[in-house]
Order: C-alpha cells, then sequence, then structure tokens
C-alpha cells in the first residue's frame, strides 16, 4: 500500500510542477542584456541605467565574440512565448 500512495504523491507533486512551469513562462520577461547598439559588445548593466552608454537588449545571446546576437534592442520584437501561450497581442 505505501508503493501506491508514493506513487499517487509523485504524479501530483510532477503535476504542480508543470503548472507552475506554464504559469511563470507564459507572463515572463524576454532575457536583457547591457549592450553599445552600434558595435553589440555587451557592457556592464551599469551603462544601461540613468544615461549611460548602453541600451538593453533583448532575447538571443552572447556570441564567443562577446557581441550580442539573435535578439532585438526593441522589446515588444522579442516575442517570450511559452508552453501554451498565444502569440497575439495588442499593439
Amino acid at each position: 500500500m505505501a508503493g501506491r500512495r508514493l506513487r499517487s504523491s509523485t504524479v501530483v507533486l510532477g503535476g504542480m510542477g508543470l503548472l507552475a512551469l506554464t504559469i511563470t513562462s507564459c507572463g515572463s520577461e524576454p532575457d536583457k542584456r547591457c549592450a553599445d547598439r552600434t558595435t553589440r559588445k555587451t557592457l556592464p548593466s551599469s551603462e544601461c541605467r540613468s544615461g549611460g552608454s548602453g541600451s538593453y537588449y533583448y532575447g538571443g545571446n552572447k556570441g564567443g565574440d562577446g557581441k550580442v546576437q539573435g535578439g532585438s534592442f526593441d522589446k515588444s520584437a522579442v516575442d517570450r512565448g511559452g508552453f501554451g501561450c498565444s502569440k497575439s497581442g495588442g499593439g
């Protein structure tokens, strides 16, 4: 009987984990990095705050050369999406 109870708990906990993942991935913000708009080189995050020389780059990743790629400086152009999320949005 103990084996059956353990299996039921595992199923319930696994289902709750999947639900939590769905909820958090659907409305989450895209990744952002501070980068120079001209060179696309990553900068310290302090350069993107209050008048610094950097801008936030959304999505994508940092390449081996230290430059951002595969995303956009325009946050609205990067659709994070997620499991069960629709891609429609206001505009």
